[in-house]
């Protein structure tokens, strides 16, 4: 029986790829006049193996630099793409038709597969549904209150790296990825959970966390074969399809159910426990990491309360702490490694937002929230590496109908006539350029690719504000916008800051001897040259009070 389902699996598969290929083959397409990049390499892949690979840089580069706001892109078996940049198109994607330009079947079925059916595996009123229900849990007000939680973690962080840089001579080598994964986890574990992963003791994280990282770097390895995720059929019982998934000769794939086992028996685990705690009153909390304050004791809450139409099921609310964890734990972890990287660069202005964090804090004391948020040239820091850094570089996205794309300014199409509409024909990936918006110089000027924390001390330039950039946050796309834009964005930002603050009162910091490369990937991560395994060791010494580490 299992043959012929295996057999069934193929012949689809093969059925599929031979209609695809005819299609685009012999049916033209109002794409093929947009300007874009060549059609050679793989008939297979296309242009998507290029932009996929992890050293992909260089070809961002270009398509920012020679396009304007738009370009066509080959994918597989020779499927048209766009990729888009320009700002009226973009509000059009992601805000105004975000309902006819969902997120790819690959992206949600894959999710749905490592998460289960949270956020980022739902669609249409499903999705608005969970998001209603999330969307006061990460209010100002809550975020205010887990400041003091942020504090607490991050002076353990400070103590873990002080015991290992005490008492020796000068600065030490330090892997700073793995101190800032594990801290972002202890983060969303205290104040989502009421949970504690990681005490930040030991050299190393345990098994939980260490997963939980391995997981881009794992999944990037299976980017191309996600894609076809879709089209597989879901044959049986999630018995059955696990049985099958077992016999798949692959070790990357392995690899990566191992780590999704691994988060999921965690995730229920956590839910459980505060189950059975609300099950037992407000009084079962004294004790516990949070008492009862954190996020997923105010969703469990807020649940209870809602009207039978819009509560959560127990598996989308398992869902959620999966998803909680991977995304404010990957994203926020890296983007922190990128401005610690960046400060070891650029001694000088590590050594002027020490002095504004400890002139705020009288020599390094706790910051208050109203405080935090006040800090100018923190808050320009941030803001800047998350600009020219961004974590995620790209989104993609497929037309439910054919559309009509509007631009900002018309394009010269390859038969040299003026385009400004796009006719992006229904089922077209289409791929949201985050990184490229981010480092327009045509929006953000011919410096758009200089790590600049100064341009946000003054009024930004009025090609920045015209632009209306339809990000959340900032006039940028890294949060994204819309309805799928990033629900934890200011539980992300006060994460940065605090941390930042606690590491810069007490730390010097350097780049090491080692070469860094940052891997292109879903969510971006630097590993040490060639080498897969994340990894960021940066120089850590004592700051004793005039800038010259200890």
């Amino acid at each position: 029986m299992l043959a012929s389902l295996l057999q069934a699996v193929a012949l689809c598969s093969v059925t599929w790829l031979v209609w695809k290929y005819f299609r685009q083959v012999f049916v033209k397409s109002p794409l093929d006049n947009v300007p874009g990049l060549s059609t050679r390499g793989s008939f297979l892949y296309g242009n998507l193996a290029q932009i996929l690979d992890r050293h992909a840089w260089p070809l961002y580069e270009h398509i920012t630099e020679s396009y304007p706001g738009v370009a066509r892109l080959t994918g597989p078996l020779r499927r048209r793409m766009l990729y888009v940049f320009d700002p009226v198109a973009m509000h059009s994607i992601i805000v105004k038709d975000q309902y006819d330009y969902e997120e790819a079947a690959w992206f949600i079925k894959s999710n749905l597969l490592n998460f289960g059916p949270g956020l980022l595996a739902t669609l249409g009123d499903h999705h608005r549904k969970q998001r209603k229900l999330l969307n006061p849990v990460f209010s100002i007000a809550h975020m205010r209150r887990m400041i003091p939680i942020f504090n607490e973690v991050s002076r353990k962080l400070q103590k873990g790296i002080e015991d290992r840089v005490v008492g020796k001579e000068g600065p030490v080598e330090l892997d700073m990825l793995n101190w800032m994964g594990r801290t972002a986890l202890e983060l969303i574990g205290q104040s989502g959970f009421g949970y504690s992963f990681d005490p930040l003791v030991a050299d190393s994280a345990d098994e939980f966390c260490t997963a939980i990282k391995s997981f881009q770097p794992v999944q990037m390895q299976l980017t191309l074969l996600r894609r076809l995720w879709p089209y597989i059929p879901n044959i049986g019982s999630p018995w059955l399809r696990r049985k099958i998934g077992d016999l798949i000769p692959n070790k990357t794939v392995q690899k990566l159910r191992g780590i999704v086992d691994v988060m999921h028996e965690r995730s229920v685990a956590i839910y459980e426990e505060k189950k059975r705690l609300l099950e037992h009153g407000d009084e079962a909390f004294k004790d516990k990491v949070g008492e009862g304050r954190d996020l997923m004791s105010i969703l469990l809450r807020a649940n209870m309360a809602a009207a039978e139409e819009d509560k959560l099921p127990e598996e989308e609310l398992i869902g959620q702490i999966a998803t909680f964890i991977f995304a404010a734990m990957d994203t926020t972890s890296n983007a922190l490694s990128i401005t610690l990287s960046l400060l070891a660069q650029h001694p000088d202005v590590q050594e002027k937002l020490r002095k504004e964090i400890l002139e705020a804090s009288n020599g390094g004391e706790d910051l208050e929230y109203d405080t935090l948020v006040s800090l100018p040239y923190l808050d320009a820091v941030c803001r800047e590496s998350l600009r020219v850094h961004s974590p995620i570089t790209s989104v993609f996205r497929e037309t439910r109908k054919d559309m009509v794309l509007p631009l900002s300014e018309p394009i010269i199409g390859v038969d040299g006539s003026k385009i400004s509409e796009i006719l992006v024909p229904k089922d077209t990936t289409v791929i949201v350029g985050v990184l490229s918006s981010n480092r327009n110089k045509a929006i953000w000027g011919e410096d758009a690719l200089d790590w600049k924390p100064e341009r946000w001390l003054n009024a930004l330039p009025e090609s920045v504000t015209e632009a209306k950039i339809p990000g959340i946050y900032s006039n940028l796309m890294t949060f994204l916008g819309g309805g799928r834009a990033c629900i934890g964005f200011k539980f992300s930002q006060l994460e940065m800051k605090v941390v930042l603050c606690q590491l810069l009162t007490k730390f010097t910091l350097a780049p090491s001897n080692k070469p860094i490369v940052w891997n292109m990937s879903g969510i971006r991560f630097p590993s040490v040259g060639e080498d897969m395994k994340p990894s960021m060791p940066l120089m850590v010494g004592l700051y004793k009070g005039d800038g010259v580490p200890v």
